[in-house]
């Protein structure tokens, strides 16, 4: 068989010819150069196979306790259609651009967040674009934004495995990705689905975080497993990945969501995110 079946000669090419062929070169970087202004020394992806299990709680809870560590965070909201992290923060106003490049707003305790709501004059207005269009905003997210110093970017990806995840994997120099999930019948469907999108495109996958794990009890503070059993330590060792959190349903943390003081959250439940992140 021809040492190269792509080669347009390949019906006579062995081991020697090939070794020059130009199909046999590495493939493209699809890699974008960051903004000149910005040195940003950790990306980390924030995805999930679906939509509804709190990627943006994940995103916003991880990037508020390594801040609380000291680091130097930002939130790149990648969601394009259904932004969320601005109001969760209580971020509002319009993004300033100068010569250098777009001017991030920043949380009260100084996460830098970029976000389309924050170039929008109307932020309840619909974001009604075609894929391509969606990634050039992704795009220039990171090489239009002044990021500046950050230990940790945290890209809030939309659901699924479509155009978005695509452009980040392929575009931003990804150290490694985050799947969230919930605990349902679907999750090990969900996860994989997540998981193998990250190993095609070459994104280490650090773990997964579980949210509405439990919901626990005023009075007496048993846990209820509100939407079943947990099964994702098993999907976890099946897929060689660590279990990275399991977060509780609790009406005040959706209350910090909603009136815009989520950099007050406490990320207790996210110490083994932490950990490893703080040991990249």
């Amino acid at each position: 068989m021809p040492e190269n079946s792509s080669c347009s000669s390949a019906g006579s090419c062995g081991k020697s010819s090939c070794e020059g062929c130009p199909s046999n070169k590495d493939p493209k970087s699809f890699l974008e150069a960051p903004n000149a202004a910005s040195n940003i020394k950790h990306v980390i992806g924030v995805m999930s196979g679906k939509g509804g299990v709190g990627k943006s709680f994940v995103t916003a809870s991880l990037a508020v306790a390594m801040a609380n560590q000291g680091y130097k965070v930002g939130i790149m909201d990648a969601d394009i259609t259904g932004p969320s992290i601005p109001k969760m923060f209580g971020v509002d106003g319009e993004v300033i651009g100068t010569e250098e490049g777009m001017l991030p707003l920043t949380s009260e305790n100084g996460i830098k967040i970029m976000s389309v709501n924050l170039l929008m004059d109307d932020p309840e207005a619909p974001v009604i674009w075609r894929g391509p269009v969606i990634a050039g905003v992704v795009k220039q997210f990171w090489n239009e934004t002044v990021w500046g110093d950050l230990d940790f970017l945290f890209v809030d990806m939309p659901p699924g495995t479509g155009d978005v995840p695509l452009t980040v994997f392929q575009s931003l120099p990804v150290d490694g990705t985050v799947i969230v999930t919930s605990p349902q019948d679907l999750v090990s469907m969900i996860v994989k689905k997540a998981y193998n999108m990250a190993v095609a495109m070459h994104i280490p996958v650090l773990g997964v975080v579980e949210n509405f794990s439990y919901l626990k009890c005023p009075d007496c503070g048993k846990k209820i497993s509100l939407f079943g059993e947990s099964k994702i330590d098993g999907i976890a060792a099946e897929l060689g990945v660590k279990v990275l959190g399991k977060l509780p349903l609790d009406s005040a943390y959706a209350a910090k969501a909603d009136n815009g003081t989520f950099h007050t959250m406490e990320t207790g439940d996210l110490q083994e995110a932490v950990d490893l992140l703080k040991s990249m």
